[in-house]
């Protein structure tokens, strides 16, 4: 049997997480957070709030990445936590749900930087009852296309386009945020202002940490391919905990930035505060500067979602609880080629099915069902398999998994009341998949 290759270094492993969280969201969601909560001071607060929780979350997953090095990440974590059906719902609801939904998202938000140069991306092409479809659509799904057939000739070369084009939009982001902050125009005042909250109170709150969760959403991704990475158990813990907080930082200062120039009211107005931010300073220049690089940014986390992702279903072929053929590794270039097609295929169709904010809530509701699932794991192997050897253990144990699970579970609450359709669409998808599991299962046993 052809198996994955360990071709990921501790750069390309740090590039997964960095390339894969820092995507759309931090060019997008400051206006929803800012409507939400009424002010830059409770933006700024949501933003530490879910990056020190999405770092809790990398703490927890260090431990189980460095004791379960095996593709699929969580899949793997779930399965011997609490056996094969809540590992299967994870794998059915990535697949379906969270991991395309989120390359879904990610596209969108391609295409809606790239109206910026070409506003007939903007153009409905056709429209039904139930269906709309843009120009820039098309493009979005040609992008992920493009990606998927990257991925397809191996990890390596995935590997390696991942730190290039991270290094790149890591860059332009810190190109943005020293310009923001050295315009003489700008103002500390611009931290203190408000504006009504359209939502306010718990509720904002709780919808401005979908948004910023959504900015942070893909630090777990490297566990997905911990099967390719070269001596995971050092350089997993150290890509997971160093990448998140790589980000935290990054994220914190773009927002000064933008808050530096921009007062509450003019951020509340912008779909796309950076470009809004240049261009006060450098006019239509500096907002296509930030195009491109939302674009850049956009396309380092597409890439790094497809290869993480198409993990995962391979993890489920592999253990017999998904289409066989999924579980195929290509014998030429050593990558899940079924997977990463089934993959980018499904996710261009999810372009289809929503706007950006839809697509995201979605995306958020079903996967903090499966991060605060898996990491309760750590405290469960720990009573059922101490026997396992833990090269690392989570930081701040019990504690920071069991503030993890609490948050999440008022979070999933809190998107189920405020968004019942988004939330129920992912409760639906993964309800689906059960008679699957009961045919699976039954074909394995019946093997056996």
């Amino acid at each position: 049997m052809v198996e994955l290759k360990r071709d990921l270094g501790i750069w390309g492993a740090a590039a997964i997480v960095v390339g894969t969280v820092i995507g759309s969201g931090i060019f997008l969601v400051p206006k929803k957070m800012v409507l939400s909560v009424g002010s830059a001071e409770m933006v700024f607060f949501v933003f530490v709030f879910a990056g020190l929780l999405s770092l809790a979350g990398a703490l927890t997953y260090a431990e189980l990445a460095s004791m379960m090095p095996e593709a699929g990440g969580e899949y793997a974590y779930l399965r011997e936590a609490y056996g094969p059906f809540y590992a299967f719902v994870y794998g059915w609801t990535q697949m379906w749900v969270a991991k395309s939904g989120s390359i879904a998202s990610l596209a969108t938000g391609f295409f809606i930087y790239m109206t910026n140069f070409y506003p007939g991306l903007d153009t409905t092409i056709y429209q039904s009852s139930w269906l709309e479809v843009k120009t820039g659509q098309l493009l979005a799904m040609g992008v992920i296309a493009a990606l998927g057939f990257l991925n397809y000739f191996g990890v390596k070369v995935g590997g390696g386009v991942q730190v290039g084009v991270t290094i790149l939009k890591v860059g332009l982001i810190a190109l943005i945020i020293g310009v923001g902050l050295m315009y003489s125009g700008g103002s500390t005042a611009n931290f203190t202002t408000t504006i009504p909250a359209s939502t306010g109170g718990v509720a904002g709150f709780f919808a401005a940490l979908v948004a910023a969760l959504w900015a942070y959403d893909g630090w777990n991704n490297v566990s997905m391919v911990s099967s390719e990475i070269k001596n995971p158990q050092k350089n997993l813990p150290l890509a997971l905990i160093l990448g998140s907080l790589a980000v935290m930082a990054i994220y914190l200062m773009a927002n000064v930035a933008y808050f530096y120039v921009l007062p509450a009211s003019a951020v509340a107005t912008s779909d796309r505060v950076a470009a809004e931010m240049m261009r006060q300073i450098w006019g239509t220049a500096g907002a296509n500067a930030v195009s491109i690089a939302a674009m850049i940014s956009i396309f380092a986390a597409l890439n790094g979602s497809i290869l993480s992702g198409s993990r995962v279903p391979f993890a489920m072929a592999r253990d017999k609880l998904f289409f066989p053929a999924v579980a195929t590794v290509h014998p030429k270039y050593f990558t899940p080629a079924n997977s990463i097609i089934l993959l980018s295929g499904w996710s261009m169709l999810f372009i289809l099915t929503g706007k950006y904010e839809q697509l995201i809530t979605s995306v958020i509701f079903a996967s903090w069902i499966l991060y605060g699932m898996a990491t309760a794991s750590v405290l469960v192997l720990r009573r059922k398999r101490p026997d396992l050897v833990r090269p690392y253990k989570t930081l701040g144990y019990p504690f920071v998994p069991i503030v993890f699970v609490l948050v999440a579970g008022a979070l999933i609450v809190s998107t189920l009341v405020e968004s019942p359709r988004e939330s129920l669409i992912g409760v639906g998808i993964i309800l689906v998949g059960i008679p699957f599991y009961w045919h699976w299962s039954r074909q394995k046993a019946s093997i056996r």
